[in-house]
């Protein structure tokens, strides 16, 4: 009992590690991605014994700027939910980790351990829930700061991720059909086999509508641009207009941890997770024959390294969008959840169960 006790709170230690450090260095490739995009040098001033290495020093001089910063709360305010709020924004997007494979199991003398903090049968439902739950440190945060501009702000984050949230969970029931589990580490084995002998049976492949769906919608959820009108920075109506300090750095890197784990659902749901084509527990087998033989190490390292290489990809790719195009309108954004991707998602269900019946 103690050392399972003790293994789990070892697996919570090195995911949140993990994901605080890739947000620490999403801060960094934002400011040089979007220096690249509008031909800029970017951030690079900071400096330690005069060595700026490409501006790598900067995340770390904005933690301690943010540290020190004034923690201001506004008169007339309620000053224990305007404290609460980014609290609940930043555990509720990273609870999330918790369900999510970075491996397959090892075995370490008699003992099997999962590399995933808790193994769920209803994983996949847990982390929709706990992206929901996310709603109410963007309202709450409005609506205590007593301004109108912060609770407009908040009101359409709410109807923002509310609206798109459906569109994300209709997105996966196509995937459940062909992959018949909510555990997410299932999920990655299932897609762990071929199809016609040769083509890796990635949730992308089988799902494409699926994934371009969950994608679209999955970039709504972290309110960034094109989708960031809770923050609407050059419209003045922030939900966070009122916070400085660590309360407001909070909510920022709640923006850059929703961004890495809809990244690693990406990857986990629609490009194989830590699965590598063709590498099986005991090397590579491939499928014109032949096949190299591996310790089983050094496959559990090839697979991890394989989901953090996806994950990067796709972390990428979402900060090139949010430089890359404008922002909606209200009214446009609230047409391409309910009027596009929601008759969409039920298209992708029905045409997954014909298929499905034919086959």
């Amino acid at each position: 009992m103690f050392l399972d006790i003790l293994i789990i709170a070892i697996k919570i230690i090195l995911g949140i590690s993990w994901l605080l450090t890739l947000t620490l260095i999403l801060t960094w490739v934002e400011r040089k991605e979007s220096a690249v995009v509008q031909d800029r040098i970017g951030a690079n001033r900071a400096s330690i014994l005069g060595l700026r290495v490409f501006g790598l020093f900067q995340p770390i001089a904005d933690a301690i700027k943010m540290m020190f910063k004034e923690d201001f709360v506004p008169p007339f305010s309620n000053r224990f939910l305007h404290t609460i709020a980014p609290f609940l924004s930043f555990f509720f997007a990273v609870i999330t980790l918790a369900a999510i494979p970075f491996g397959d199991e090892i075995t370490i003398g008699s003992k099997v351990i999962a590399l995933q903090i808790v193994r769920m049968n209803v994983g996949l439902v847990f982390i929709l829930a706990m992206f929901s739950l996310g709603i109410y440190g963007i309202i709450i945060g409005g609506w205590a700061s007593n301004n109108k501009y912060t609770l407009l702000g908040g009101m359409r984050g709410t109807a923002q991720i509310i609206s798109y949230e459906i569109a994300l969970g209709l997105s996966l029931i196509g995937l459940i059909m062909i992959y018949p589990s909510l555990e997410l580490n299932e999920i990655v084995k299932y897609q762990g086999s071929l199809l016609f002998g040769f083509i890796p049976k990635w949730g992308v492949i089988l799902q494409p509508l699926g994934f371009f769906i969950f994608l679209i919608a999955g970039m709504a959820e972290t309110k960034r641009v094109p989708f960031d009108l809770p923050e609407g920075e050059s419209e003045i109506i922030g939900f966070y207009t009122e916070y400085s300090g660590m309360k407001f750095g909070l909510f920022m890197m709640t923006d850059f941890v929703e961004v890495i784990l809809i990244s690693a659902l990406v990857t986990t749901l629609f490009f194989g997770g830590w699965q590598v084509p063709y590498l099986y527990p005991d090397g590579f087998h491939f499928p014109w024959g032949g096949n190299i033989l591996l310790n089983k190490w050094i496959v559990t390292v090839l697979q991890v390294l394989s989901f953090n290489l996806k994950v990067a990809f796709f972390c990428w790719l979402l900060v090139l969008a949010r430089w890359t195009f404008p922002r909606y309108r209200y009214d446009q954004l609230m047409n391409l959840g309910w009027k596009l991707l929601i008759p969409m998602s039920f298209v992708n269900i029905i045409g997954t169960g014909l298929i499905l019946i034919l086959v």
